[in-house]
């Protein structure tokens, strides 16, 4: 295998099987599309991601298929942990001939226009973060408020040309940062959210964990406990962090996409999540990155006609 093109300090390019093959398209979309927050365009042409205690670059091989490298110290840890994080334990193959794309023309062509679309599965505390700080905001805007958490208060876990890189803070060290200190990294209003969440998790130890392990919609109704926390965002944590894929978030993209693609205009984001997942059936949240990611590509061929 060739060295990682990161040079000396890396591993080799290693395939990660069972994902692709993708265009490079599909790609982005799976890892700056709004599924997580900390995956960045590398300068030789890949992404270089970051995860709990993983710094990862992946690239496309010619054939479509993964191919990822991390530094030498990290690579047992990447190892093991992008398996799960890419989710190739799922059968999605299956997954996708079970939605109901023979009755569902548009959702055909969704299936069609991104091909090997898939959920990625995060670290469950590490995505009620993210998504905490997603509140009417965009994807830039989340990735510049994490990564400035990362770069003030989490701890360094590797380097890049000499460059640290740090891990985000993890929920008993939030607890531990001021609000005013949380605000200075842009959070505004989300400071408040996530301060008060951090107390409460510092006051109830296994909660997180307790709650990524009950039934979707017992999970739902416990996050949805928390300060901040809303119907579309748990239902972004359970689909991203615990792979819970009957979940169907419903944000903007999805109202109008349901609105213009489904007839349901004028229904409310809980009557649209709750079509979504009787329609769509158990991996409905599946069938809800194929839509969104086909919404978005359509409003910037739009903007560009």
């Amino acid at each position: 295998m060739n060295r990682a093109a990161r040079g000396a300090g890396w591993s080799d390019w290693q395939p990660l099987a069972d994902v692709g093959p993708l265009s490079a398209g599909v790609l982005a979309e799976l890892l700056d599309g709004g599924q997580a927050f900390r995956w960045n365009r590398d300068g030789d042409g890949g992404w270089l991601g970051v995860w709990s205690g993983c710094i990862v670059r992946i690239r496309l091989a010619p054939d479509g298929t993964l191919e990822w490298s991390a530094p030498s110290a990290l690579v047992a840890r990447a190892g093991g942990g992008l398996p799960g994080y890419f989710g190739t334990g799922r059968d999605h193959p299956n997954a996708i001939d079970s939605l109901p794309w023979r009755s569902d023309a548009h959702l055909e062509k969704c299936l069609a226009e991104f091909r090997g679309l898939r959920v990625l599965k995060q670290p469950f505390g590490e995505t009620l973060l993210g998504f905490l700080c997603s509140a009417t905001k965009q994807i830039v805007q989340i990735k510049q408020m994490l990564a400035l958490l990362a770069a003030r208060h989490g701890t360094a876990i590797g380097a890049i040309d000499s460059t640290p890189v740090n891990r985000l803070p993890t929920w008993p060290e939030l607890a531990a940062i001021s609000e005013p200190e949380l605000r200075a990294c842009l959070l505004g209003f989300r400071a408040r959210h996530i301060s008060q969440t951090a107390q409460f998790l510092a006051a109830h130890p296994g909660w997180l964990e307790e709650a990524e392990a009950l039934p979707y919609l017992a999970a739902k109704e416990r996050l949805i406990s928390l300060p901040g926390v809303g119907e579309k965002i748990a239902d972004c944590v359970l689909l991203f962090g615990a792979g819970r894929l009957e979940a169907f978030p419903v944000d903007t993209w999805i109202l109008n996409a349901m609105a213009r693609r489904y007839g349901l205009d004028g229904w409310k984001p809980a009557q649209v999540a709750r079509f979504g997942r009787a329609h769509f059936g158990p991996f409905a949240g599946l069938a809800q990155q194929y839509l969104f990611a086909y919404e978005r590509r359509a409003a910037k061929a739009a903007a560009v006609t």
